[in-house]
């Protein structure tokens, strides 16, 4: 499908849809419960969209939560790398944590979504070890 103003219109309105329900559907799951919202084999329906595009319209969606508010980089992760896939492209799902909050009650953690190597969709934050590597493609997810 070539990239158009209907394209364009579905995007938007399943993007919508799924920015409102992913605080739903992932809730307070497990870890693996969350990555199934980061298909590795996904159809793709956008294809023709660009990523700086696709990236926008994903930082729009999610500039005001009131769901997920706590795991903000969650929600803009797991849309970010699920449009991605939609679109045809091989995008990185990458989480890490705070070495310093290891010792913490609370652990510090973060994500953030690489394509080609280089954040598009948040970034490492600084003293941020690098821990999980969801990968595009057809691979097998791995430990980074």
């Amino acid at each position: 499908m070539a990239d158009g103003p209907i394209l364009r219109a579905l995007f938007r309105v399943h993007l919508w849809l799924s920015a409102r329900l992913i605080p739903v559907l992932v809730g307070r799951r497990d870890f693996e419960a969350v990555l199934k919202w980061a298909p590795l084999d996904a159809p793709t329906p956008y294809r023709g969209l660009p990523s700086a595009y696709i990236v926008t319209r994903v930082n729009r969606a999610v500039r005001h939560p009131w769901l997920m508010r706590d795991r903000r980089c969650l929600r803009e992760g797991l849309l970010g790398f699920r449009f991605l896939r939609m679109a045809g492209f091989d995008p990185e799902l990458r989480f890490g944590v705070d070495a310093k909050s290891m010792h913490e009650p609370r652990l510090s953690a973060h994500c953030w979504v690489c394509l080609d190597g280089k954040p598009v969709v948040s970034d490492s934050l600084p003293d941020m070890v690098e821990i999980y590597r969801h990968p595009g493609g057809s691979q097998k997810a791995r430990a980074a």
